[in-house]
């Protein structure tokens, strides 16, 4: 992505741990890189598709003046997530503030805090075998979608499928979606969580029935693997209800271990199927 850089806004605000700095106020300066595609703009000279740097900066200093919180990490975090949601061109926000009198009883220049926020792109399945499955698959989509920080941008249809695991039960639904988010995996994780919850899932038997079922297959590019996360899904490339769906709506997405796409691993598993 191009960058838009402001430098240095000077800023009259009360942020601090100690409650005279939030009554008396006090000097911050704000720099800040505005990651999104100038083509368009550069191409038209149309500066409705570009992100308007004055507009910016006066949202900037409006935003951090309106509020007040302790620490500089809380005054970036939510600086980042007013801009991403306020302006939709912007892919990506590096932030950086300075607090030139921090009272730290030392003689020093500033100290600062920087942060670099974006949206991302995952892609979840979705399954059911309990009660009104497609009306379980629908709430959760519409449940992702409100959320300020997450967008569904794709959905597959949904598919009938024969339960996974040995364990006897219903048949499934499934499919899946894309999501843009500004949630980092971990955070992402909880949210679906949430959603199971709301939808009364139960983890009694492993792979067993359940009324919802959301699993993170892909974040970006991102190969992670923690104690409750694995991503990619470790299992993609052998489920034909993951790949099926998914297929649908990103053929073209690469695995980043692997190196196969999307389409490849379901045109290899079928293969596999008729051996």
């Amino acid at each position: 992505m191009d960058k838009i850089t402001i430098s240095k806004l000077e800023i009259f605000a009360n942020h601090g741990v100690f409650p005279e700095e939030n009554v008396l106020g006090q000097k911050f300066v704000v720099s800040a890189v505005l990651y999104t595609n100038t083509r368009k703009a550069g191409l038209t000279d149309d500066l409705s598709e570009s992100v308007n740097y004055g507009e910016v900066s006066h949202f900037i200093k409006k935003f951090v003046e309106g509020n007040t919180w302790k620490l500089l990490e809380r005054v970036l975090e939510k600086l980042a997530e007013a801009l991403l949601l306020e302006y939709l061109l912007l892919g990506k926000v590096d932030l950086k503030i300075e607090k030139p009198w921090a009272p730290v009883g030392l003689p020093l220049e500033t100290v600062s805090v920087e942060i670099s926020r974006g949206w991302h792109t995952a892609y979840i399945a979705l399954g059911s075998n309990i009660g009104d499955k497609e009306a379980y698959l629908n709430r959760a989509i519409k449940l992702l979608d409100e959320q300020n920080d997450c967008q569904v941008k794709k959905v597959s249809g949904f598919l009938i499928t024969e339960p996974y695991g040995g364990v006897e039960q219903d048949d499934f639904l499934n499919g899946a979606l894309e999501l843009r988010t500004l949630l980092e995996p971990e955070e992402l994780l909880d949210r679906l969580h949430e959603i199971e919850q709301e939808a009364h899932r139960e983890r009694k038997i492993h792979w067993g029935p359940r009324t919802l079922d959301l699993d993170i297959l892909f974040y970006d590019d991102r190969v992670m693997d923690s104690r409750d996360l694995t991503i990619p899904h470790v299992e993609i490339a052998k489920r034909d209800f993951v790949l099926i769906p998914l297929a649908e709506i990103a053929p073209w997405k690469r695995h980043p271990i692997n190196n196969k796409t999307v389409g490849q691993m379901l045109e290899e598993l079928k293969k596999s199927d008729t051996l």
